[in-house]
């Protein structure tokens, strides 16, 4: 896929006005939401603080919420990427490889039998239960003679995906408090969070984003094959290990902040190779960019779907996201 932005100069041409694209969608999500807020309230708020309850609200809640979901949306979309380059298959994604499950479940489990609440837990417990699921799968599409193919990891997710979402609603069953506690956050949501829950993952997000972008040359070549990859000199096992690494980190770590958000892994790095092409070096940050978009408009839409409360945030990414993958899936990726 050749991209619709062909030069360098184009490419970094279209950065910049997606930049200035994701802190337009910044500021909305400031303004909109159950109650409206003006721009001037929003600039009295940052810079001339008097206490109003709209000045509370874009700092308290509003504030931390676009912090949140541009970190949150950037992570899903650069470990989808990730995922696609690293297993080659056009429908690699947290979500759907079981790696938010296994992140949700190993929260869902230290909840509900030792009464775990600590953010800096669930943050471990995120990376865990993801590096654990993302082994597994690995591991059960690899099997065969014919090693890993695309049709046999998504099988592995999907049957992965499918345990781990029972054995966490197994364990909700058995303790209703625990239910009580984490059922909105079951289904993706950034409502309620202030920045601390950010900075307990930021550092881990951080150290995610820097080795995407430093192995992002290295992407180029593994996503012609593994085959090639050596033959050119590559060390193909260090480069999968830090690829993991990556996911582990942005894919556990968005699980931690907002709960199993799904279907930005794979929009996003779509929509990233029509506009760029396959070059990793420009697919990372263009995915960063575009996948806080994502999630921006979709937390500012579940604000304003209803007159009364809101949808959570992971509804409003499923709605978008189920017909993309039906989309993607009947153009044939499933004959590989």
């Amino acid at each position: 896929m050749v991209g619709v932005l062909k030069t360098k100069l184009s490419k970094a041409v279209g950065l910049v006005i997606t930049g200035a694209l994701l802190l337009l969608c910044g500021l909305f999500s400031l303004v909109l939401g159950y109650a409206n807020i003006d721009f001037h309230t929003v600039y009295t708020a940052l810079f001339h603080f008097t206490e109003t309850n709209n000045q509370i609200i874009v700092r308290e809640e509003r504030i931390p919420r676009m912090f949140i979901a541009a970190a949150v949306g950037a992570s899903l979309a650069i470990s989808g990427a990730i995922m696609q380059g690293l297993t080659r298959n056009p429908l690699a994604a947290p979500n759907i490889l079981g790696v938010n499950s296994g992140a949700s479940f190993f929260i869902v489990v230290a909840v509900g039998f030792f009464g775990v609440q600590s953010l800096t837990a669930f943050t471990w417990l995120a990376f865990a239960g993801a590096a654990v699921a993302g082994v597994i799968v690995y591991f059960l599409g690899s099997l065969g003679p014919d090693g890993l193919s695309p049709v046999k990891l998504i099988l592995a997710g999907a049957a992965m995906a499918a345990l781990f979402a029972s054995l966490t609603q197994g364990v909700l069953t058995m303790s209703e408090p625990t239910l009580q506690s984490v059922l909105y956050w079951l289904v993706g949501s950034i409502q309620g969070r202030d920045l601390s829950v950010l900075q307990n993952v930021l550092p881990y997000f951080g150290i995610g984003w820097v080795i995407a972008l430093l192995i992002s040359p290295k992407m180029n070549t593994l996503a012609l094959g593994e085959t090639i990859a050596k033959g050119v000199g590559q060390n193909t096992f260090i480069v999968k290990l830090f690829a993991g690494l990556v996911v582990i980190l942005l894919a556990g770590g968005a699980v931690a902040v907002a709960g199993p958000i799904g279907f930005i892994g794979i929009i996003i790095p779509h929509i990233t190779k029509w506009l760029v092409g396959q070059d990793y070096r420009w697919l990372i940050p263009y995915c960063a960019l575009l996948g806080a978009i994502l999630l921006l408009l979709a937390d500012v839409s579940s604000r304003l779907i209803l007159h009364s409360g809101e949808v959570p945030v992971g509804i409003m990414t499923a709605i978008v996201g189920t017909p993309f993958f039906i989309f993607i899936a009947r153009r044939g990726v499933f004959s590989s």
